[in-house]
């Protein structure tokens, strides 16, 4: 009964863990066909939408291949038309280059016959004109041969009298003219410039300077003449390196001798020389030191002097460099005149005639002052100082005018203003008025015995006399050998010979002289 009870018990146990064991597997059964009907589900709709997109994209790819597609279908289009644009412009322009060439064939054939029958005609007017010539040659020459047959001469015989006859005629008349207008310009021209030239040369004061190449140092004793030389040397060797000049001491009592071509270098030793002589230390360094102050105290006194020169002469608006240049003239000398004071008395001269002449004075009186302005540059360039002043004054912007006249005061650039030959003039009357210049008496000589040779080696010269310092040359002349007419002919021929072949300042008066004497004695 136990036995059955529990075995009943454990049946009923068994049978419960079946039911629960198929329970639990159905179950699970069940579970899985539910989830997997889910997943299947949702899998096909994740399918059908990546489908959907694909098929999306696929339309809009294609889309995109289609619309690429027509474009460069259009684009290749658009090539072919103007390709064949192109091609059918070439072609037409080929065509009316053609066309054009076939006219211009025609037309160069048509004148190659015309040209061919004008060949012809002149062929045929050669000929006539040669066979004119021919029979005209002939006919000249036998009236040559009845002319030389009458008049018992040849040809050129005959060629060389008339040249000779109408060559003494023209130069009878030539020199007859020029008498007459050289006569006429004196009547009405001489008067008046003499009146100009007197009345100028009146109202100026002028004052004249003699400068050497050498200036004298004065001295107290000669025992400072050994502290300038210095021990072995050294001081007077310093002194002319750092000056530049040529310092002599020898036996000249109380003198020292500055020698140099540079005025303004001797200025400069000069004062730097006394500076140190009067301080009494003399030494190299001491001597650079006091060369150096010189130097700066010239240079600042060449500005102030030709400051001043312009606030005299009433020239304003210069440049500063043309200014120091200005003042830089007082330390030069030509032929012994002082620049600066020939430069001034230039500029007077120029004003006074400019306004008799009723030209612009102020004008007259600027270029007078700088028309020697090229002699006094700070380097020496290989020009005539009349071309390197007028390059000066154009660079520092000076008018045109003054420009021509500093250029062509030596006729060195043709004259285009009226100013121009006024400063020529009164560059001539300051140069060559009594006193203004030194000239050395070997060359004076030479220059007067020079004038004399050249008008005695003309034919019928007797004598010759260079008088008046060279500015008259009188000529005596065989009345039996020269006749008036050549007289007058023998002065312009000398006049001309001595102004192409010498220099001279001024001019020269030549006065030929012929006269017959006629003598008796009363027994």
């Amino acid at each position: 009964m136990i036995i059955s009870t529990i075995l009943g018990a454990v049946s009923v146990a068994v049978v419960g863990v079946i039911a629960a064991s198929v329970a639990l597997l159905v179950g699970g059964f069940i579970s899985y066909f539910i989830w997997d009907k889910a997943l299947g589900t949702k899998s096909k709709k994740i399918v059908k939408e990546a489908e959907s997109e694909a098929e999306v994209i696929r339309k809009d790819k294609i889309l995109q291949a289609k619309e690429k597609f027509l474009q460069l279908k259009s684009e290749h289009e658009r090539e072919i038309n103007e390709r064949s644009h192109k091609l059918i412009v070439d072609e037409n322009k080929f065509k009316q280059k053609e066309n054009s060439l076939s006219q211009k064939f025609e037309e160069n054939q048509r004148k190659g016959k015309e040209i061919d029958v004008i060949r012809e005609n002149l062929k045929v007017q050669m000929d006539l004109v040669e066979k004119r010539g021919e029979e005209l040659d002939r006919m000249h020459k036998q009236q040559v041969e009845q002319l030389e047959a009458i008049s018992g001469l040849s040809a050129e015989e005959a060629k060389e009298q008339l040249t000779e006859s109408l060559k003494a005629e023209a130069k009878t008349d030539a020199m007859s003219e020029i008498n007459e207008i050289m006569e006429e310009a004196r009547m009405t021209a001489n008067k008046e410039a003499k009146r100009i030239v007197v009345q100028t040369v009146q109202r100026v004061a002028t004052e004249s300077a003699v400068e050497n190449s050498v200036t004298v140092f004065n001295i107290d004793n000669d025992e400072i003449k050994g502290r300038i030389i210095g021990r072995e040397g050294r001081n007077i060797r310093a002194l002319e390196a750092a000056t530049g000049v040529e310092i002599i001491v020898d036996d000249t009592p109380e003198a020292i001798i500055l020698s140099a071509f540079d005025p303004v270098r001797r200025e400069i030793a000069r004062l730097a020389l006394h500076q140190l002589v009067t301080d009494g230390r003399i030494h190299p360094a001491r001597i650079e030191e006091v060369v150096q102050k010189t130097q700066k105290q010239i240079e600042e006194e060449i500005i102030e002097i030709g400051k001043r020169t312009t606030i005299d002469l009433g020239v304003h608006g210069l440049h500063p460099e043309i200014i120091r240049l200005i003042g830089k003239m007082k330390y030069r000398s030509s032929y012994g005149q002082n620049l600066l004071q020939h430069s001034r008395e230039v500029a007077n001269l120029s004003a006074i005639m400019a306004s008799e002449l009723g030209l612009n004075p102020k004008l007259a009186k600027r270029a007078g002052l700088l028309h020697d302005i090229g002699k006094v540059p700070d380097d020496e360039p290989e020009l005539p100082h009349a071309i390197l002043g007028m390059k000066i004054a154009e660079k520092y912007k000076e008018k045109a005018e003054i420009c021509n006249a500093i250029g062509a005061h030596h006729d060195e650039v043709e004259m285009t203003s009226l100013i121009s030959p006024i400063i020529q003039v009164c560059d001539a009357i300051s140069g060559a008025r009594p006193g203004a210049r030194r000239e050395v008496v070997e060359s004076y000589i030479k220059r007067l015995k020079d004038l004399e040779e050249l008008a005695l080696a003309h034919p019928g010269v007797m004598k010759t006399y260079a008088i008046q310092a060279g500015r008259e040359l009188r000529v005596i002349v065989g009345s039996e050998k020269v006749s008036d007419e050549d007289a007058e002919k023998l002065s312009f021929e000398i006049s001309q010979k001595i102004q192409n072949e010498m220099t001279y300042p001024g001019q020269i008066k030549i006065t030929v002289i012929r006269e017959t004497r006629a003598i008796n004695y009363a027994k």
